[in-house]
């Protein structure tokens, strides 16, 4: 049987690999598209940069909220890190070192980035978390192992997300910072579910620090 994701198609922009000097994946949230997140290529616009952008089977990257037990988010969560594993593997055999390799998304997108850095920590150029937060039970105490030896993230999200309780983007934080990461939080009081142009500037001032 086919894996979940395993056949759906990866978007590109910017930069041709073979001539870019670093890449972002970026992923995209519940119900929406590679197109859409990958329309943030225009706003977080580097020279020499390759953008990719990877659709989840049915636009749902996993069914159930980021707070759920894990296992009811199987077999599509592993299947989706396993995805966003595959893009990694295959930007890095193009000849882009991991530090010069971006992850980030929207919502579920942002959350699916954070859970795949915390499950496989490397020096990474950097971590885009907007609205998003680890994906794991709520209530249930969790340890992570591994260093991000100093990698720069932004974590963003609003103080009443109908989507990412508080309690969970703090945690991530939390999380992050304890396997060494530099993270930037911001909380924005009454946001909407959605990126605002002051997420987006810090964003590009975290990729223009890194290149």
């Amino acid at each position: 049987m086919t894996m979940p994701h395993a056949t759906s198609p990866v978007y590109t922009a910017g930069a041709k690999l073979e001539d870019a000097k670093a890449a972002m994946i970026l992923v995209h949230g519940r119900g929406a598209s590679a197109q859409d997140i990958l329309s943030l290529s225009s706003s977080l616009n580097f020279p020499g940069v390759a953008y990719f952008a990877p659709q989840a089977e049915g636009s749902i990257w996993y069914p159930n909220r980021l707070i759920a037990p894990v296992e009811s988010n199987e077999p599509y969560l592993s299947a989706a890190i396993a995805k966003i594993d595959g893009l990694v593997k295959h930007i890095e055999a193009s000849g882009i070192p991991v530090e010069k390799i971006f992850i980030g998304g929207f919502s579920q997108g942002a959350s699916l980035a954070s859970e795949y850095v915390i499950r496989n920590p490397r020096l990474y150029g950097g971590l885009l978390i907007f609205s998003g937060g680890y994906i794991w039970q709520s209530g249930k105490p969790r340890e992570a192992t591994g260093n991000l030896n100093g990698m720069p993230v932004f974590n963003g999200c609003s103080n009443v997300d109908p989507f990412i309780p508080l309690e969970r983007m703090k945690e991530t934080t939390a999380l992050l910072t304890s396997l060494g990461a530099e993270v930037t939080e911001r909380v924005y009081p009454n946001m909407d579910h959605t990126i605002i142009d002051e997420e987006l500037e810090l964003a590009r001032e975290l990729i223009e620090k890194r290149l």
